[in-house]
């Protein structure tokens, strides 16, 4: 009987390790700054996070926002 409850205490610890650690992730300040090179109308996301990625500062993504749908580039701060 004993031994079903380890199997059980094991996935519990797992899972109190998992949720505190995507608790870090989640609680990571996000830092945007308009794109210097991405030009025109920012309809896509994608192609904006692509052009953010290659600017070179540090940006692991983009998103178009704004009335003006402008390409933002993210990245972890």
């Amino acid at each position: 009987m004993e031994r079903n409850h380890v199997p059980t205490g094991l996935v519990f610890l797992l899972l109190i390790l998992f949720t505190s650690e995507m608790m870090t992730i989640a609680s990571a300040r996000l830092c945007e700054s308009q794109s210097h090179t991405y030009r025109g109308t920012c309809t896509n996301n994608h192609n904006c996070a692509i052009v953010c990625q290659r600017e070179g500062r540090g940006f692991t993504g983009g998103r178009c926002r704004g009335f003006w749908r402008r390409c933002y580039c993210t990245k972890i701060c």
